[in-house]
């Protein structure tokens, strides 16, 4: 029996794992993966295992050992944080795995979440995995579960990649019965030549099983017909014979793509496909039967032209007389999403069709009525008190704001590089600002260094830099921004969130107590709505010597509010406000707006902070403690 359900990407790719038998599902929060964790721990499905992991590592290494111990697993994250996990990725692919292990990972083409538009298929080449990738919302279901089954059919970890306009997208999916398989009494395999890396003979031999379990991986796949090849089903027109080879999901666009080019002289008839939804390994034969049928490629892929070179070396092989169009040859883009658009250019560019290029360009109209969309911190952040707090104490500390380097790291906290604040300096990736602080003091820098990290940032990979400063005594400031929740990400439990929120049997980790027992010299805990005490202690931390550490704890507004609670209350004293709009400029408040005679709070946006209060000269907004 199958039904209809209406899913997002990230729900297919969960719901695919459990009906595959997975009983570990680990990972770390990152748009644009985090739905696919949040959709299981909102069913609580009954028999497996959930968790938000510290970091992408220990959430791939914990997935790892349920996979030897024969169970299912699956782990999850986006594409920064395979690079956290890829250490311990390549030593699990050179071991292979008992129960089937997936690692979904989510690309983020067009960077509409953040970090590095990064392409995750080449660490599929690296560590010589199988890797599959959807061309939609159904096939995340259902590719899911084949990517289990040929975990377990070659013994390796498979990478499933979706790509932001499948994870966010929702679509009906046909969803079948969960795999009824048989409950697995956990299994201990002694095999020190596989499952250590203890001499070379044994990495050497581990390699040689690695790349053997990817040639077999490839048969599993053509086998499966994952990639499908389309004959062109009438004989060639005026035109050059021509065959598209289309990544992932891409192949969401070809049809649209097809019906616009046959408004100008393309029959698509004559057109052959290949749909390549499991690049890696490289479908050679299916390339292959393509270029002995076609005088003209279009290869469309977003990102990385993997496939493209892979074309290029087939055609050598074969002594292709054609032409190749796609990124190499200038045609394409290697930066941004794909859509409609570029299918057509390929096509028009292939086969000289006069297409016009302003067909499908953005309407300028649109363009200029769109409002402009500042990204700041939400109305009651704690983190806008430690910004002002940090911009406070270095001018009172007698240095301009240039003067000192304010390292950002990931997360809401990096939002104090942008205005009213322009406080943090760089961003680079998860707990970064602390290492690069101790580069700037060896660097030489004579000035004060600051260190910005949130809490989930920290205890992800903050932990080891701080020690490596405690270690060697590198004079710097580090400021944890502490809300209690992984709050960019949409609100998940981080080690440091309150023990009441915590999953069953689990626990806080108190960074109150966790930070002095590193070792650091200076401690310091601040209440960042308090501003005049949280800029004291700042600007105290900067005159002193060795490692400081200011802990800066207030819960997310956000949360606190879903709760029912508030910092307190702002009233507005109409008669003392003269509009100089001190309050907006510097906190950058949006619960704060311009009035005809006094500026106006919105009681639905105020958390009751008080930090609009604290700047204002004129005692014109009045702060009614909760």
């Amino acid at each position: 029996m199958s039904s209809r359900k209406l899913l997002t990407g990230n729900e297919a790719l969960a719901l695919g794992a459990l009906h595959a038998g997975a009983r570990v599902i680990t990972g770390y929060p990152g748009t644009p993966s985090t739905g696919a964790i949040e959709s299981l721990l909102a069913t609580k499905p009954p028999g497996v295992y959930v968790e938000w992991s510290t970091n992408e590592k220990v959430a791939l290494e914990i997935a790892a050992g349920a996979a030897w111990a024969g169970q299912r697993a699956l782990c999850t994250m986006k594409m920064s944080g395979l690079n956290v996990a890829s250490d311990s990725l390549y030593s699990v692919a050179y071991s292979g795995v008992v129960g089937g292990l997936v690692i979904y990972v989510a690309d983020d083409p067009g960077v509409s979440a953040g970090m590095c538009e990064q392409d995750s298929r080449g660490f599929a080449l690296l560590a010589d995995l199988p890797l599959l990738d959807p061309s939609s919302v159904a096939e995340a279901y259902r590719f899911t579960r084949l990517a289990f089954d040929l975990s377990e059919a070659v013994g390796t970890p498979v990478l499933v990649r979706l790509v932001t306009a499948i994870a966010h997208a929702s679509a009906p999916v046909e969803v079948g019965e969960p795999v009824p398989l048989p409950e697995r009494e956990p299994r201990l395999l002694r095999d020190i030549a596989r499952f250590t890396k203890a001499g070379a003979a044994i990495c050497m031999q581990q390699h040689r099983d690695l790349i053997a379990r990817l040639e077999e991986a490839g048969q599993w796949i053509r086998q499966a017909g994952l990639n499908a090849l389309q004959m062109a089903t009438a004989e060639r027109s005026r035109h050059p014979r021509l065959g598209i080879i289309a990544g992932g999901v891409v192949n969401a666009y070809l049809e649209e793509g097809l019906e616009i080019a046959a408004h100008f002289g393309l029959d698509p008839q004559t057109v052959s496909i290949l749909r390549v939804r499991a690049p890696h390994p490289f479908p050679s034969e299916e390339v292959r039967a393509l270029l002995q049928q076609v005088d003209t490629v279009v290869v469309l892929e977003e990102l990385e032209p993997h496939l493209e070179r892979g074309v290029y070396a087939e055609a050598h092989r074969l002594g292709f007389p054609g032409r190749i169009v796609g990124k190499l040859d200038g045609t394409l883009e290697r930066v941004g999403e794909y859509d409609v658009r570029h299918v057509v250019r390929g096509i028009a560019v292939a086969l000289d069709l006069s297409i016009p290029p302003d067909r499908f360009a953005a309407d300028p109209e649109a363009e200029r009525l769109a409002a402009p969309r500042p990204i700041t911190v939400c109305p009651g952040c704690p983190h806008r008190g430690t910004f002002l707090a940090i911009n406070r104490a270095i001018r009172r500390a007698g240095y301009r704001r240039d003067q000192v380097m304010v390292t950002g790291d990931i997360g809401c906290t990096i939002l104090g590089m942008n205005p009213p604040f322009d406080t943090v300096w760089n961003e680079v990736a998860m707990g970064a600002s602390i290492g690069l602080a101790q580069g700037y003091v060896h660097a030489g820098v004579k000035t004060p260094v600051i260190a910005t990290i949130g809490d989930s940032t920290f205890f992800h990979a903050g932990i080891p830099a701080l020690i490596n400063a405690v270690q060697h005594a590198v004079p710097l400031t580090v400021i944890i921004m502490d809300n209690g929740w992984t709050a960019m990400t949409g609100m998940q439990v981080n080690p440091g969130t309150a023990d009441e929120f915590q999953p069953p049997g689990g626990r806080r980790v108190d960074l109150a107590q966790l930070v002095p027992a590193l070792g650091v010299e200076h401690f310091f805990i601040v209440d960042p709505f308090d501003l005049d005490g949280t800029t004291a202690v700042i600007q105290q931390a900067l005159a002193l010597p060795g490692v400081k550490v200011i802990l800066s704890r207030q819960e997310c507004a956000i949360q606190a509010q879903r709760r029912g609670r508030r910092a307190g209350a702002v009233r507005v004293v109409p008669e003392n406000c003269n509009l100089c709009k001190l309050c907006i400029t510097l906190t950058g408040c949006p619960a704060i707006d311009l009035g005809a005679e006094a500026v106006v709070i919105d009681p639905a946006l105020c958390y009751g902070c008080g930090l609009c209060a604290q700047v204002c000269n004129r005692d014109a907004l009045m702060h009614m403690p909760g």
